[in-house]
């Protein structure tokens, strides 16, 4: 059965605030500390300290020194070095992700724990903290391990447990996704999903209150009060962006037994600075991310089409190839004549991916393929086997 997260707000009262937040002190004070601890170790050419000798040196060294780690649980700086660790070595072994930075308060602050964890109705039971009260209702189960996050002024839980997703029943075998910045995504049925632009039309708002931020006077309580509103407007643009996909990649995984989506390069896009807001406000990785789990919770498969696949080149009635620069709209084939959305014209390539993309590879730009749009559409139905879907409710 797969992994399933449930994320949910909490409804506290002053004195749970206040315990949560020593929570995640506690955490990011473990954090920072073991981070100089590793540093100071490769200046000094020692071996690096794994979680287990980090956690030990914790106990005999900075315990004693800071009672208030005695007023928390134990399994907030635990996994906090644990985190850590993973951080570092991702970077000096596996040199996957960029150098360890400290934390800062305020800043995702968040903590774990595990243990004596409970769930009735709308309540959790928490260790050192006690039951606190969410705002819906809880699946009935029991989470040996939560975390605890903090955005803006809220306050989030978050847990995994296993869920039994039986295979919706497909009503299209295969579609093709072209994700773009004007549209998010244009399917080859002709589905095309609006892109909300959620920073782009917040982005005054933003500047309006960052600089109402910056005029206030640093410690004080006006600035604490800014503060808590530019975050709570930050997360608002996070939760439009969320939201849009994730109902645009369940409709998809649920719906098509099929996805064919490109291959895109997100981290070179973002180097072009006159196009990187508006490719990281349409969230390209995150709509991939999503894609892949979801595909394999309702039974359907997810086709990753080839990095160099000319979807918007390619004519989607002849395969005829002809140059597109990115100012054309509209692709008019030079071949059979077709005139067609440039966005369409490409999702219906990527329908067509599983059989023409062995064909285009040889052909020069300009020349066509001799085999036509029905017999390939033909040709797909063929190849492709669906496997055979149960029926169940969909989920919302």
């Amino acid at each position: 059965m797969p992994l399933v997260s449930f994320k949910t707000e909490l409804k506290l009262n002053n004195k749970q605030k206040t315990l949560l937040a020593k929570h995640a002190g506690v955490a990011r004070h473990a954090y920072n500390w073991g981070l100089a601890t590793c540093f100071k170790a490769l200046e000094n050419n020692e071996k690096l300290p794994t979680a287990i000798d980090l956690h030990k040196k914790l106990v005999a060294e900075v315990k004693p020194v800071y009672s208030w780690y005695y007023e928390v649980s134990k399994c907030s700086p635990q996994q906090a070095l644990r985190n850590l660790s993973t951080a570092f070595k991702n970077w000096w072994i596996h040199k996957h992700t960029k150098k360890p930075r400290f934390k800062k308060k305020g800043h995702h602050d968040s903590f774990y724990l595990e243990g004596s964890i409970k769930v009735s109705g709308n309540r959790f039971k928490l260790p050192r903290i006690g039951w606190v009260n969410v705002h819906e209702n809880l699946p009935a189960i029991t989470p040996k391990n939560v975390t605890i996050s903090r955005h803006a002024d809220r306050w989030f839980i978050a847990f995994k447990y296993e869920l039994d997703i039986a295979n919706t029943p497909k009503i299209r075998e295969i579609i093709g996704v072209d994700i773009g910045i004007n549209s998010l995504a244009t399917c080859s049925d002709g589905t095309v999903i609006k892109n909300r632009k959620a920073y782009r039309k917040n982005k005054r708002k933003l500047a309006r209150l960052q600089r109402n931020l910056a005029r206030k006077q640093k410690s004080s309580k006006n600035r604490q009060k800014a503060q808590v509103k530019l975050a709570r407007q930050h997360k608002k643009v996070v939760q439009i962006r969320k939201d849009t996909i994730h109902k645009l990649t369940s409709w998809l995984a649920k719906n098509h037994s099929f996805i064919v989506i490109e291959n895109l390069n997100v981290s070179g896009m973002l180097k072009n600075h006159r196009l990187a807001s508006a490719v990281a406000d349409c969230g390209f990785y995150e709509f991939r991310r999503q894609l892949e789990y979801k595909t394999e919770w309702y039974g359907s498969k997810l086709v990753i089409a080839d990095r160099f696949y000319p979807s918007s080149q390619l004519c989607s009635n002849c395969q005829n190839r002809q140059k597109m620069p990115l100012s054309k709209r509209v692709y008019e084939c030079k071949n059979c004549g077709l005139k067609i959305d440039r966005d369409l014209n490409a999702s219906i390539n990527l329908e067509l991916y599983p059989t023409t993309h062995s064909l285009w590879g040889s052909k020069a730009c300009g020349e066509s393929n001799q085999l036509s749009g029905k017999s390939i559409k033909d040709s797909v139905k063929q190849e492709v086997n669906v496997h055979p879907m149960k029926s169940g409710d969909l989920l919302l």
